[in-house]
């Protein structure tokens, strides 16, 4: 039985970015490695949509994430939070970490960002200096407005507006110069198509400039030392070498067939899921559902642990149980990656039989026949 992934992180990569890992890699002080990595700097500007540099880090996205929060802030500053989910909830762990006056705006697990609270709670909250966001919540499945959110930011505060791009960047539309935003993280694992293991972070020239006013002990992910590095087409400490030759021949692909074409590729797919997961009696959790991962609610009957634990043991087929306070509630299944709608016909069918086989009931290939059709009148409404 073949496996198949359908995880939020890591994704499935495309053959060609696999087999790039184990060709011979440069020595990462050479000639070879440099002109590689310059090529990585400038396809990222593409990625992320911006002009300004972008950090390669070997690390995780959360790596990217410390690193936003020791660069760009002091002890004692007030920073506020939007927090829907456990990656939202990460933003604030860091900040208190690191001695910051962390204003939390919880928003429940799934629910749209009340975005008349979040406005009135800059306004009134003083000396504000960094406002972090989750645009696509992994945890939940949600998605946040983060050109809204700039907005408010922008018009009642001189706040850094800092984002969590790691599952949107690459996978939804996304603009850091257009939209304002000072920094964002994302990570090679997800729309960027690579194994795990690197941390982007863009970051605007006011974040550069608040950079060099930040007083936050920091050494392996000090943004100036990776900056003198980078302008040398280099790295401040060995990199993750093989990641970023994979990366570099996954970035060559997004930007041959663009980033639009992938942008719509995902939301096609995750219209027709979710279309075909509603036709068998299923609810999508998130009320603003991203199009990187769709988040679905347990049937009522069903023990969502053993779900999982059955798609993958019985049919090959790996997704995303809930987190924190969602274990048991939901399952989630990504878009993003190397997928495309036939991955999909095969994971609803087994999804089918593994409810079936934990008591739901249901109308055999209602998902499948769903699925089909949204996905062919997508079609149809693109040509």
């Amino acid at each position: 039985m073949r496996s198949r992934l359908f995880t939020p992180g890591p994704t499935q990569i495309p053959e060609a970015v696999r087999l790039a890992a184990g060709a011979t890699f440069p020595y990462h002080r050479g000639p070879a490695f440099k002109k590689l990595f310059q090529e990585v700097q400038d396809n990222l500007r593409y990625f992320f949509q911006t002009k300004q540099e972008v950090i390669v880090l070997t690390a995780s996205g959360t790596g990217g994430m410390e690193a936003c929060v020791c660069n760009l802030f002091s002890a004692g500053e007030t920073v506020l939070v939007l927090a829907g989910g456990k990656f939202g909830e990460r933003w604030a762990e860091l900040g208190r970490a690191y001695g910051l006056q962390v204003v939390l705006m919880e928003v429940p697990w799934g629910q749209p960002v009340d975005y008349a609270a979040l406005e009135n709670l800059i306004k009134t909250t003083h000396h504000v200096s960094g406002v972090f966001c989750t645009h696509s919540e992994t945890s939940t499945g949600s998605l946040t407005d983060v050109k809204r959110v700039a907005e408010i930011v922008r018009r009642h505060s001189e706040a850094l507006f800092v984002v969590d791009g790691v599952t949107s960047v690459g996978v939804l539309p996304f603009h850091f110069d257009e939209w304002q935003i000072d920094a964002c993280v994302s990570g090679s694992q997800k729309g960027a198509m690579a194994p795990p293991g690197l941390a982007f972070v863009a970051l605007s020239e006011r974040a550069w400039h608040k950079h060099s006013r930040s007083t936050l002990p920091r050494f392996y992910f000090d943004f100036t030392t990776a900056r003198q590095a980078a302008q040398e087409q280099g790295t401040s400490w060995t990199p993750a070498i093989t990641t970023i030759v994979s990366l570099a021949e996954s970035l060559r692909r997004i930007q041959a067939n663009s980033l639009e074409y992938y942008w719509s590729h995902y939301a096609r797919l995750a219209a027709s899921f979710r279309a075909g997961v509603q036709a068998l009696g299923l609810a999508i959790f998130p009320k603003v559902p991203s199009n990187a991962l769709t988040a679905v609610t347990v049937p009522s009957g069903v023990e969502g642990r053993a779900l999982v634990s059955r798609l993958r043991e019985g049919y090959g087929v790996t997704v995303a149980g809930g987190q924190g306070q969602l274990k048991g509630r939901i399952f989630r299944v990504t878009h993003m990656g190397d997928y495309d709608h036939l991955d999909q016909i095969g994971l609803m069918a087994a999804l089918e039989m593994a409810l079936a086989e934990a008591g739901w009931r249901l109308e055999w290939g209602a998902g499948l026949a769903a699925m089909q059709h949204a996905y062919h009148d997508s079609s149809s409404r693109q040509g």
